[in-house]
């Protein structure tokens, strides 16, 4: 091996991702997960071409995960030819509208938004930490939020006091940052349509769902908010709920906002709604065996991602395309089914045969006629983030360049972003 290779690092709580891609191909050349930190048992596994490894891991830590690692790398020669490392953080806050080269001041500050993201950026923080350590390459931190921070003003405040916005940041921020960009920048190579005059509604849709309307490869709105809860009926998320009903509740039930938190986020979405289950195939299992909860639960989701989609079309001057993506968007052929059905208004009109036949990796056109036009995209969240980690160490111009007119650290605040989006004349 020669050409140089880019690791990527996904961090959670309890676990270490990662992917090792060469710059001329999209499919990793390895693969794994680092399991079960902080626990008994922990363990670390390697997938290429041709294998899968388990291995257990001296210690239940993230520094053992990725020392494992590396003695990966060494066994196949490829530690003179690591290049860079790129890291996923969920929460960038208005400080980050893109990816950035990892100091330790960009450390600090990204600590300094953890309180957005308590339970993801401090796992990332401390992964950036541990590789630094030990890999003398330029890092590179990828954000969630950076895509959705050419949104308006218009599209990310509240309606809630002012003071809320400028003392405490509260406001929407958006995510899935990475996947939405990447699949907004294959349809519309798919499509033939022009990069600098088209509009997009893509479809994030897993056991986390999300949708943004995209403008000339701008997002100028998204379904989720100032955290990953609002927006679409998700696998254990609610999604939208009125906030008076939550007050109630609380009323009613004498739970306080932790035990309400964890009602919203772990307990409710397609899990609460059919009382079986939050996995989308399960769920569509049972319903063809006629449970009824299982029913339900597809038909609000389906409902609630056809409205959302909706109203996001309305951030557009046109709408070219719906793009469906992720676990569920990539292989539910009866949600993308249930969903089109119901944007017939917007002209949209599924063909059936192809529907059926865009599953298990399969990707492409599945609407009839011209405009709108509906498809499948799979998502390749990793290879978007080697691209900007590539670009920014100075390895490769990126075949998918950052977001555009965001750029400068206050970027996405109200004082420096254009009050409506740019708006197409063609």
């Amino acid at each position: 091996m020669t050409e140089p290779l880019v690791l990527v690092i996904n961090c959670g709580s309890s676990s270490l991702k990662f992917a090792v891609h060469a710059l001329d191909r999209r499919r990793p050349l390895l693969s794994g997960l680092g399991d079960r930190l902080g626990l008994e048992g922990a363990t670390i596994s390697f997938k290429d071409d041709s294998s899968k490894t388990v291995r257990d891991l001296k210690e239940p830590t993230h520094a053992a995960a990725l020392d494992a690692l590396l003695e990966e790398f060494a066994a196949r020669g490829w530690l003179n030819v690591l290049a860079a490392v790129g890291h996923r953080v969920v929460h960038g806050g208005e400080r980050f509208p893109s990816s950035v080269l990892v100091t330790p001041e960009i450390l600090v500050e990204i600590e300094t938004i953890s309180p957005l993201a308590p339970l993801h950026n401090p796992p990332a923080v401390l992964g950036m930490r541990v590789a630094l350590s030990r890999l003398a390459v330029p890092h590179v931190a990828v954000m969630d939020t950076a895509f959705h921070q050419t949104m308006s003003p218009s599209a990310y405040l509240y309606a809630v006091p002012m003071s809320l916005y400028r003392d405490e940041r509260v406001r929407r921020y958006g995510f899935h940052g990475t996947s939405h960009r990447f699949v907004a920048g294959e349809a519309v190579k798919m499509l033939g349509l022009d990069p600098t005059d088209h509009g997009l509604v893509t479809a994030h849709l897993g056991n986390g769902a999300s949708a943004t309307a995209v403008l000339n490869g701008r997002s100028v709105d998204t379904t989720m908010g100032m955290t990953p809860l609002e927006g679409l009926v998700m696998g254990t998320r609610s999604g939208d709920i009125d906030p008076g009903a939550l007050a109630y509740i609380a009323r009613r039930t004498g739970w306080n906002w932790d035990e309400i938190d964890e009602l919203l986020n772990k307990r409710s979405g397609l899990l609460g709604l059919s009382e079986l289950s939050n996995d989308c195939r399960e769920l569509e299992a049972a319903a063809i065996d006629g449970h009824a909860g299982a029913q339900v639960a597809l038909e609000v989701f389906a409902h609630r991602l056809a409205r959302h989609i909706g109203g996001l079309t309305m951030s557009l001057p046109r709408l070219d395309a719906v793009v469906f993506t992720g676990g569920i968007g990539e292989n539910s052929a009866r949600i993308r089914a249930m969903t089109l059905r119901r944007l017939g208004p917007l002209g949209l009109a599924l063909d059936d045969d192809a529907n059926l036949r865009m599953i298990g990796g399969a990707g492409g056109l599945i609407s009839k006629g011209e405009r709108p036009a509906a498809v499948v995209v799979n998502t390749n969240e990793e290879w978007m983030i080697a691209c900007d980690t590539a670009e920014l160490a100075g390895l490769t111009r990126s075949p998918a360049p950052l977001p555009r007119g965001a750029t400068g650290e206050d970027s996405g605040r109200l004082d420096s972003m254009p009050t409506d989006p740019p708006v197409s004349t063609h």
